[in-house]
């Protein structure tokens, strides 16, 4: 599986990474009982600090899509749900208005976090 990241945009290399590996796992590229890269040999292939990959790893544990065990390393357990036309034209609809308006990626997925609590 290969990842990349791009330093350059608004949005944080590990949650890059971690969506990364959300769409992977969507896709089918991943499944349950996939090991993911060590964080170390992630952050080596991805030029950057361990903590940026544990970070993605934590967020994606936090989520149910991976288990963290110390010797182990970080497991898939949960595929998230493919997603649904409608769905995908309404999140398009939102990227589309909020790159006109301006809007940054981390902004804009702050007020849709804040909408869905």
């Amino acid at each position: 599986m290969l990842f990349t990241l791009n330093p350059g945009t608004d949005e944080a290399l590990f949650e890059q990474l971690a969506a990364q590996v959300r769409r992977a796992a969507v896709r089918g590229e991943l499944t349950p009982g996939d090991r993911l890269p060590s964080a170390r040999d992630a952050a080596a292939a991805l030029d950057v600090n361990v903590h940026t990959v544990l970070r993605a790893y934590q967020a994606l544990r936090d989520e149910g899509v991976v288990d963290l065990r110390r010797g182990r390393g970080a497991v898939v357990v949960a595929v998230p749900p493919p997603s649904d036309p409608a769905l995908d034209a309404a999140i398009a609809d939102v990227v589309r208005v909020s790159r006109r308006l301006g809007i940054s990626g981390s902004t804009t997925v702050a007020l849709l976090e804040e909408a869905l609590r």
